[in-house]
C-alpha cells in the first residue's frame, strides 16, 4: 500500500534525517503517489504538501536544455556550432592551467567549445563547489559565485579544454543565454511562453512572490548539535542581472511532475507537444562517448556539498544522467535523472514507464542521511509497483488539482 512509502517520509523525519519531505511520483496515465511529511519550515505548525514552494536550482537545467532543443528543432539553433557564433564573448575566455603566487596561469584552450559541450557539460566550465581551483580564482579575482546573480561569473575560466572531460559546472547558465540570442527572447518570457504555461506550470517561476515566499520551504542547515534550523535569508539573488538558466527556478513538487511526466511521455504531455519523441530519445542517450560521469566527485566546498559518490556506469545524455545499468529494485537502465543543490531529486525511468521525484530543502547537497532518503523512498516505490499495490483498489489516485496529502 502507499502506506509503506509514506512510512519511509515520516520515519525520515522522525529520526531528524530531513527537516521534512515530499515525494511524488507518476506513470504514463497520470500521478500514482504522492505524500509529505513534516513542517514547512522547522518550528512552524504549517506542514509541507506537494503545493509548496521549494527552490528546485538544478533542476531548472533540464528545463533549459528543453528550451535548447525545441531551438534546435525550429532551426534556430544547432548544437554542434560554437558556442561565440550565439554569444561571441565566449571567445574571450581562457584554460585556468594553475597559478603563480596568488595570480591566477591562463592559456588558450586547444580546442573550440560547440553548444553540444554546454548541453553536456564537457566546455571545461566548472562550479566552485565541486572545483578547487575555481575557489581559489574566486577568491583571486574578486569575482562571486554563480549565485551573486553577478554577470561576473561568465568570465570564469575554463578548467580543461573543451571536449577533454565532463566537469559539472556553469554550462547551463551559458546555454540560457544561448536560448535567449537563438530566440530573440527573455529566457524567463520563453520559459513561460514555451514550455511552463503549455505544461500548465502556473506557479513556476525565476522570482517568487511575496507570498509566495512566506509558503515556500526555506533552507534548512545543521546546528551544532545535528539539529534542523532553517535559514529563511540564505539564498540565491532575487534581482539578478541574469535568469540563471543552471539554478534560477522555483516550482512545486506537484507542478514539477507534469514536466517529469512531458519526458517519460516522449515530449507530449495532455496531448500538448514540448518536443517531438526523437529529441526525447536523444536526450537519453548517452552524449559523452568515452568520457564518464565521475564516479566519484570530491567535495570543494563541505558546507554547499559533500563528495558525490555516484559509483561507476554513469554517463550523461542532452542535461540528463544516464545509469548504465539497471539498479536492484530500483530504477532500471537507460533512466535519466538529476538533482538540485537544496536536496531536490527526479528521475524518469522510460523503460518501467515511471517517474519520481523527492524534495527536501537542505544543505549539503548529498549528505549521507538526506540522499539515503532519496534511496528508500525510491526503493518503496518500485516495491510498491512490483507488488501491484500503487494500482490496488486501497490506492486512489490522485488528483492534481488536489491540495491534500494522498489518500490511503
Amino acid at each position: 500500500m502507499s502506506a509503506g512509502i509514506d512510512s519511509v517520509l515520516q520515519a525520515a523525519v522522525d529520526a531528524g534525517d530531513v527537516p521534512c519531505v515530499v515525494a511524488m511520483a507518476a506513470d504514463e496515465s497520470g500521478p500514482i503517489y504522492e505524500g509529505a511529511a513534516g513542517p514547512r519550515a522547522v518550528g512552524d505548525g504549517d506542514p509541507v504538501t506537494a503545493d509548496t514552494t521549494f527552490r528546485i536550482a538544478s533542476m531548472t537545467k533540464m528545463v533549459t536544455t528543453v528550451a535548447a532543443l525545441q531551438q534546435v528543432e525550429r532551426g534556430n539553433l544547432d548544437l554542434a556550432a560554437p558556442i561565440d557564433r550565439y554569444l561571441p564573448e565566449f571567445a574571450d575566455l581562457q584554460v585556468l592551467e594553475g597559478f603563480d603566487g596568488d595570480t591566477p596561469r591562463l592559456r588558450s584552450p586547444a580546442t573550440k567549445a560547440t553548444v553540444h559541450h554546454l548541453v553536456t557539460h564537457t566546455s571545461g566550465l566548472a562550479y566552485w563547489f565541486f572545483n578547487a581551483d575555481i575557489v581559489r580564482w574566486e577568491e583571486a579575482t574578486g569575482t562571486p559565485n554563480v549565485l551573486s546573480g553577478s554577470n561576473a561569473i561568465f568570465a570564469a575560466p575554463l578548467v580543461a579544454d573543451p571536449g577533454a572531460q565532463y566537469e559539472y559546472g556553469i554550462n547551463t547558465d551559458w546555454l540560457g543565454r544561448v536560448v535567449e540570442a537563438a530566440s530573440g527572447q527573455s529566457l524567463d518570457d520563453y520559459f513561460a511562453e514555451h514550455i511552463l504555461g503549455p505544461l500548465g506550470m502556473s506557479t513556476t517561476t525565476f522570482l517568487m512572490t511575496d507570498e509566495q515566499r512566506t509558503r515556500s520551504v526555506p533552507v534548512h542547515l545543521r546546528d551544532e548539535d545535528g539539529a534542523w534550523q532553517a535559514a529563511p535569508d540564505l539564498d540565491w539573488s532575487q534581482e539578478p542581472d541574469w535568469w540563471a538558466g543552471g539554478h534560477g527556478l522555483h516550482s512545486t513538487p506537484r507542478e514539477y511532475l507534469r514536466f517529469q511526466r512531458m519526458l517519460l511521455g516522449g515530449g507530449t504531455l495532455d496531448g500538448v507537444q514540448i518536443l517531438a519523441s526523437a529529441t526525447v530519445d536523444e536526450a537519453f542517450t548517452n552524449q559523452i562517448g568515452d568520457l564518464d560521469f565521475p564516479p566519484e566527485i570530491r567535495t570543494a566546498d563541505p558546507g554547499t556539498t559533500a563528495d558525490f559518490n555516484a559509483g561507476p556506469g554513469f554517463k550523461w545524455g542532452l542535461g540528463l544522467l544516464l545509469n548504465t545499468e539497471g539498479q536492484t529494485g530500483m530504477r532500471a537502465a537507460g533512466s535519466g535523472a538529476w538533482a538540485g543543490i537544496f536536496n531536490t531529486h527526479y528521475w524518469v525511468d522510460r523503460a518501467t514507464g515511471v517517474t519520481g521525484a523527492i524534495y527536501a530543502q537542505t544543505l549539503p547537497f548529498v549528505e549521507p542521511r538526506v540522499f539515503q532518503v532519496c534511496i528508500d523512498f525510491e526503493q518503496a516505490l518500485y516495491a510498491s509497483l512490483e507488488e501491484g499495490s500503487v494500482r490496488s483498489r486501497r490506492f486512489e489516485r490522485v488528483p492534481e488539482e488536489a491540495s491534500e496529502e494522498i489518500r490511503q
